[in-house]
């Protein structure tokens, strides 16, 4: 005698099923068999186990991912040996142009690096940011050494003054 297969309702399945399928749950018992009359209809809430797979087909899976990452390590590989390429030239490019540059003037170019305090390389100049609103005003706020200023075209009250002053650390100065 062959024996058949059953299979147990899962809860966690079973939660998520409509209303409409519960009468078909009840009409067979909690263990179902294939020919039980509505199996298919009560298939998916069921315990069914995956068919084991075979020493072939997990060979052909990992064949595969081995393929799928090596495709994709040559990819990485060949965009990095790109852009260092590329980086390359255009370094050496400038190598070359402060070379030709030093044949002509008899000596490399100067660079300028804009600083912290906004001094220029070997200019040694400094600016202010300033910004306005309208012609007239009547005094700015800066912060630090004087180097950012914000005009206003009123003064503020001395309550705001007060507290621009000790809580933000921007003081106020009267242009008049």
């Amino acid at each position: 005698m062959i024996e058949k297969i059953g299979y147990k309702l899962n809860p966690k399945k079973l939660k998520k099923a409509p209303q409409y399928i519960t009468p078909y749950l009840f009409l067979g018992a909690f263990y179902y068999t294939e020919d039980y009359e509505y199996f298919d209809v009560i298939k998916p809430y069921l315990d069914i186990p995956e068919k084991p797979k075979t020493l072939e087909e997990i060979q052909q899976e990992c064949e595969e991912k081995f393929d799928d990452l090596l495709v994709k390590t040559k990819r990485k590989f060949a965009v990095s040996k790109e852009s260092a390429e590329y980086y390359y030239n255009q370094r050496f490019n400038r190598i070359i142009e402060d070379f030709e540059y030093a044949k002509k003037n008899g000596q490399f170019p100067q660079k300028s690096i804009l600083t912290y305090s906004t001094s220029l390389g070997t200019n040694n100049f400094t600016s202010s940011f300033i910004i306005k609103q309208g012609n007239k005003h009547e005094g700015y706020y800066t912060i630090g050494d004087g180097y950012l200023r914000f005009y206003m075209p009123t003064k503020p009250n001395a309550i705001t003054r007060w507290f621009m002053n000790k809580c933000l650390s921007i003081r106020w100065v009267d242009e008049k």
